[in-house]
């Protein structure tokens, strides 16, 4: 069985979901997720490679954590790694898109990864502004041609009715 599924059967199963070890799995794993991170976006020019087993013991995390964390990272990469097929020593890149990891990190409501001091050096407060504001737009819709009720919530996001607001 690949790496990726014997993670997702351990992490997502159902005594996981719902017991104090699968808080305490989920909590270790953030740490150390996090931990990652701080390394990697240290040092935005180094493209990190090498077995999965390697990189786990560069990061000193057990080898389940590495896979977790290739799992989450791996939309946010140049190149894709072969996540659902990857054994110990699959050879993975860590080669990442800082724009589309700081969206897909605000998409997944990571706040103690996006907010890492580290951006600041990789991309700028304005920068990170924009992409947090369109990713949360993303969800969106919007029905511009279609005409505000009296009873309608007011569209300038008061939470009055708009009668009672900018319809005076």
């Amino acid at each position: 069985m690949a790496l990726l599924q014997e993670w997702r059967d351990y992490a997502y199963s159902d005594e996981m979901q719902n017991s104090k070890e699968g808080e305490k799995l989920w909590k270790d794993y953030f740490t150390l997720e996090k931990g990652i991170y701080e390394k990697i976006l240290s040092a935005p020019d180094e493209t990190v490679t090498g077995t999965v087993e390697e990189l786990a013991a560069r990061y000193e995390v057990p080898l389940s954590m590495m896979v977790g964390f290739l799992d989450g990272i791996n939309d946010s990469l140049r190149e894709p790694n072969p996540i659902e097929t990857m054994e110990k020593d699959t050879e993975v890149n860590l080669g990442y898109d800082p724009e589309k990891l700081y969206y897909n990190m605000v998409d997944c409501k990571a706040e103690w990864l996006y907010t890492l001091p580290q951006w600041d050096e990789l991309l700028t407060e304005e920068r990170r502004k924009e992409l947090y504001k369109e990713q949360k737009n993303s969800g969106t819709i919007r029905n511009e041609n279609r005409k505000v009720g009296r009873n309608d919530p007011c569209p300038c996001g008061s939470g009055k009715k708009y009668k009672h607001c900018c319809g005076r």
